[in-house]
């Protein structure tokens, strides 16, 4: 999946789907670990839950499907 950063202030700021934040167990308001590792940015909640591979799966098809010609553009830039 591809985001685009956003301006917030003198910052920017990833905007995450409320889907992607539920299948990993993350809250608005909620801590995260950030890590670099090798030039790329794990964001990993502090203290993460379980996840369902099957459900992960199900919820990503979902994502994709409703968002694919929003993806199809960015993938075009």
């Amino acid at each position: 999946m591809v985001k685009r950063l956003q301006k917030v202030g003198n910052s920017n700021a990833l905007i995450l789907d409320l889907p992607i934040m539920e299948m990993v167990g993350l809250e608005e308001g909620k801590e995260v670990q950030v890590t670099v590792c090798n030039g790329s940015i794990i964001i990993t909640p502090v203290n993460p839950r379980r996840v369902d591979s099957q459900k992960l799966e199900r919820q990503l098809d979902r994502v994709v499907g409703e968002r694919r010609e929003m993806l199809k553009e960015l993938a075009d830039l």
